[in-house]
């Protein structure tokens, strides 16, 4: 259903048009209820009492003093929310029926009388929902809200009409403090559970809260001086650019034809195949993106599936592998090309320089060494290690401790699984400081649950067992992604000021305050958290059944990862709209970066970068090269931007490399040994090959598992 959301008229009798039954009737199915009549208000009324009854009782109730600080709390909060919730939960329950309970809301949307089109505007459309949904409010002059709602759905319209009888005439604290969760008991036997339209209490409630926000900002002179996140607005008919941030990205989806050109020829002629990250900078996925079209051995991709598209060109005849992403992604190409058979394929990086990450850098300090040298002594244990490290680093810790990799996608079924095939383990994850508490979190709130919702998530787990791992799960805290860990508190309190009611998605490296944000979301099918791929796959899904619906509307999706993901991002959209008959639908992409992590080229256009014919303003990483603002957001890797264009034709030109003109930049095979004396190759590709046969076959290799106990059994 899709909602929205706006100003309307200032009126003191939206709630006379609601009125409820304090003790429904436990015959109401045989009521018959003129569902077709334009006069079904009036019809039904005589079952009801006044709405304005359930308000007699507080009458003497008065509101506090409302800010801003009171949206976060209130102690002097009246009861009469929770009263009409309560009451609005029996009425539900009382209908032992699941067409009983259609029934009555649809009664409920016969209470509410149809908006006027004027009304029924984008900016007043709240999205996440399965119908169109349009919501006004405004704050009184007595202090208190007040609601109108409307859908060309009479179940969601029933649902709005609902809420509205709960929060209409509320206080703004009330309103703010109701939560999503609150909500659940009017779940219960709805519409046989169908989750798209149990939604739909969530995103109303949160559309009510946003405006909310913003009424009493505005009545007190408060307004925060947010300005909106940079963002690609995309149609039918073309991209719209809002921002100069954006303008810089935009520029780049549509690279010259000669570059193009010039790139597809060079690797077919030298049968050359191309590995790239999702975070490269824009010029570079731009032009692979359209080079795909006539070359297919081109991947851009998360940094598990790197590794699986190289074996894949080599196994089609690509004589070289470049790949143009951080160092330990070379590093793993290379030896899982030499784990598959394919030493003779050269694999080349983009730099003669370090391309290093702060992830990987983390789990080579000695303080990392020290996490798995207390881990080694509480047996038994298992090291679940983030792809996102060098080969060298899994290779000395998995002798420490049996290791195996995992990414952001897979990390917590691996662990799940761990616990399930030893129950009585102990895993040591790392090195990510902010995905550790994020995994820990997301099991916390898997104690708030139901052994059956569990079981959903993992059919070896329950409550008991959740409660039971906790404890012996530890996490190293001292490593970070220096993209993801400045989407901080105030990229966060923008987000929830302008965007708390569009899509969400964060990669579940960022800070606490961003991951329960969009956990928040999630929930409500508003947001997703994972791996960029993850992402990826949310944004298609949500976008395709916008396109199924084939009516107006505005996704609207906030970027919470590296911007690189832009560009895949957006290729996947303009596919999807420019296969859609459907001319009205608008998506749009938020960067939530803040202006320092962007550079002014020159004040002088005649100085400025030029992509074309046309000068940037601006481009993508701040002016000392970091890429990402201390203040919260981030323009892009600074890591994965040493991966140019100009660097990845000069490599292809110099192919085969018979001089040896390029020797800093072939990515070389680890030749030293680790501790035990076996060589780093070797050990190090052992965890991804664990990693692997549980993808492949969703538990644990025996081999693995032995690992694990036999240094139990000799403890």
């Amino acid at each position: 259903m899709a909602l929205a959301l706006s100003v309307a008229p200032t009126s003191s009798s939206s709630s006379s048009l609601l009125s409820r039954n304090p003790n429904p009737s436990p015959n109401f199915r045989t009521t018959h209820l003129n569902f077709g009549s334009q006069r079904r208000i009036y019809t039904i009324n005589p079952l009801l009492r006044s709405f304005k009854c359930l308000q007699s009782s507080s009458k003497d109730l008065n509101a506090s003093p409302f800010s801003i600080s009171a949206i976060a709390s209130s102690s002097q909060t009246t009861e009469l929310v929770p009263h009409r919730l309560q009451r609005l939960v029996k009425e539900f329950k009382s209908l032992t029926e699941p067409i009983d309970r259609l029934k009555w809301v649809l009664h409920y949307a016969s209470l509410i009388p149809p908006m006027p089109e004027l009304s029924r505007t984008e900016s007043n459309r709240v999205m996440g929902c399965t119908a169109r949904v349009w919501l006004e409010a405004e704050l009184g002059q007595d202090g208190k809200m007040r609601f109108w709602a409307d859908s060309d759905s009479d179940v969601s319209k029933g649902m709005c009409s609902c809420l509205i009888q709960v929060l209409d005439e509320a206080s703004p604290e009330e309103v703010m403090e109701l939560k999503t969760e609150d909500l659940a008991e009017l779940n219960v036997g709805l519409l046989g559970g169908e989750r798209s339209r149990v939604n739909t209490w969530y995103n109303v409630l949160v559309s009510m809260q946003k405006k909310t926000r913003r009424l009493v900002a505005e009545r007190e002179g408060k307004v925060p001086s947010f300005e909106p996140f940079p963002s690609l607005v995309l149609t039918a008919h073309g991209i719209e650019a809002k921002g100069s941030f954006a303008e810089a990205q935009a520029k780049y989806l549509f690279p010259e034809e000669t570059r193009v050109e010039e790139l597809v020829n060079v690797l077919k002629e030298k049968k050359i195949g191309v590995v790239a990250h999702f975070y490269m900078d824009p010029e570079v996925q731009g032009v692979l993106t359209a080079a795909q079209k006539h070359w297919p051995h081109i991947s851009i991709s998360d940094s598990l599936i790197m590794a699986d598209s190289a074996v894949t060109m080599a196994k089609a005849g690509c004589q070289f592998i470049t790949v143009l992403g951080v160092d330990f992604m070379s590093e793993n190409v290379r030896a899982i090309l030499d784990q598959a058979g394919f030493e003779e394929v050269g694999v080349y990086r983009m730099s003669d320089e370090t391309i290093g990450c702060s992830l990987a850098d983390a789990a080579s300090a000695p303080a990392y060494l020290n996490y798995l040298e207390a881990a080694s002594l509480s047996r038994p244990s298992l090291h679940v290690v983030y792809i996102n490290t060098s080969l060298e680093t899994k290779a000395f810790a998995h002798e420490l401790v049996p290791t195996i990799t995992c990414t952001s996608s897979n990390v917590v079924q691996t662990i799940l699984q761990a616990f399930a095939q030893m129950p009585e383990l102990t895993v040591w994850y790392g090195p990510d400081s902010y995905m550790g508490a994020n995994i820990v979190k997301l099991f916390q709130q898997m104690t708030l649950m139901t052994d059956e919702e569990i079981a959903n998530i993992h059919p070896k787990h329950s409550l008991d067992s959740i409660k039971s791992l906790l404890p012996r799960l530890h996490y190293f805290q001292e490593g970070t992604c220096i993209v993801h860990h400045l989407f901080g508190h105030e990229v966060v309190e923008r987000i929830k000021y302008m965007y708390c009611d569009a899509f969400l998605t964060a990669h579940l490296e960022v800070p606490g305050e961003m991951f329960s944000l969009a956990m928040e979301a999630k929930k409500r099918e508003m947001g997703v958290v994972g791996s960029t791929q993850n992402i990826l796959d949310f944004i298609k899904q949500k976008v395709q059944e916008a396109v199924d619906r084939n009516v107006d509307d505005h996704l609207q999706f906030v970027l919470g990862t590296e911007s690189g993901m832009v560009t895949s991002i957006v290729a996947v959209i303009r596919s999807l709209l420019g296969s859609s008959v459907n001319s009205k639908l608008k998506v749009e992409v938020v960067f939530p970066v803040s202006s320092d992590s962007m550079t002014k080229t020159s004040s002088d256009s005649s100085n400025s970068i030029k992509v074309g014919d046309v000068a940037l303003p601006v481009v993508p990483g701040v002016a000392g090269g970091e890429g990402c603002s201390i203040h919260g957001g981030c323009a892009s890797c600074p890591y994965m931007k040493m991966n140019s264009l100009s660097s990845l034709l000069k490599v292809c030109h110099k192919l085969p490399d018979l001089e040896n003109v390029f020797g800093g930049f072939i990515a070389e095979r680890f030749k030293r040994q680790t501790p035990q004396g076996k060589l780093i190759a070797d050990v190090g590709c052992e965890p991804i090959l664990h990693m692997r046969h549980f993808q492949a076959n969703k538990e644990l290799p025996e081999k693995l598992v032995h690992q694990v106990l036999s240094c139990e059994s000799k403890r």
